[in-house]
């Protein structure tokens, strides 16, 4: 989402990193104490082809490697807050869903329904290497729009109730978007979440990550600073708990030691909080 108006394949840009997040599941799944369970992973990198051997995909497919090792702990982070969520929510909405497969992965309530938010290459893409494939029990919804554009109106036509409960999944996109991109981002996510929502976050120090990004631009085989944007914005935190969400987070690297994991690395150090957010009930309904 660098630049206005741009579009790429799975290969390319925002893509490659989509095929190297892959890569990464692909890796923990294929440990014997692998954080996330994706049998669909390693799929879309081979079905890419040769083009998907691009650095970031090398970069992330180590099982051992901090790439994969970090998008474990990640993983695990937002499929933890899915299984919270389950209770009370049968609408689920991943923005920037890329090569996300836990509408197929993980277990659903009933009558659950997964929209997946992104550009119409990337969902059919994925839609060509999923063809036939069934489990978790969600409804699958492709919603092919730019997040730049009017995805609110591409949602509702696809079926969302904005006045139910709803879980929202921003894993992977931040850093992606300019601040006011951002901004508008979770105004919108506020005015479609219904009493009960829930929101997970994945949120980079835009400070932070400014300073480490020509040593993990090193490490990933790839400019960073061609694909983010670093400059100041809000923290997401701050700005869901002024709209009267009831916000937790943890440090990246104290979830990561919670799982046995260690992310207590240069790259890692107060780069990365996930953040949790709850839209309560008014007292009217909670009496």
């Amino acid at each position: 989402m660098r630049s206005d108006g741009d579009r790429w394949g799975i290969t390319e840009s925002v893509g490659a990193t989509a095929l190297g997040v892959a890569a990464a599941r692909a890796a923990e799944t294929h440990r014997q104490d692998g954080l996330v369970r994706d049998p669909y992973a390693e799929e879309f990198v081979l079905a890419a082809g040769p083009k998907a051997r691009t650095p970031v995909v090398r970069a992330f497919d180590d099982e051992t490697g901090l790439s994969s090792t970090y998008i474990g702990v990640r993983s695990r982070f937002f499929d933890r807050f899915c299984a919270q969520s389950a209770g009370g929510v049968i609408q689920t909405v991943i923005l920037a869903a890329g090569l996300d497969t836990r509408a197929l992965r993980l277990p659903w309530p009933a009558g659950s329904t997964v929209f997946e938010i992104d550009q119409a290459a990337v969902l059919a893409f994925k839609d060509r290497v999923l063809a036939g494939r069934d489990g978790g029990g969600a409804r699958r919804v492709l919603v092919p729009v730019d997040l730049r554009e009017d995805w609110p109106e591409a949602l509702l036509a696809a079926g969302f109730a904005p006045t139910r409960p709803s879980a929202w999944l921003v894993e992977g996109l931040l850093p992606y978007l300019p601040a006011r991109a951002e901004a508008d981002l979770f105004d919108r996510i506020d005015a479609l979440s219904g009493a009960g929502s829930r929101v997970a976050i994945e949120h980079f120090d835009p400070a932070a990550l400014e300073d480490r990004s020509e040593e993990l631009s090193a490490l990933l085989g790839i400019d960073l600073t061609e694909l983010m944007y670093l400059d100041h914005r809000e923290d997401p935190a701050d700005r869901l708990r002024r709209r009267g969400w009831a916000v937790s987070w943890t440090q990246a690297t104290d979830f990561a030691k919670a799982h046995q994991r260690d992310l207590d690395l240069v790259q890692f150090g107060g780069l990365t909080r996930f953040v949790e957010a709850t839209k309560p009930k008014p007292l009217s309904m909670t009496a």
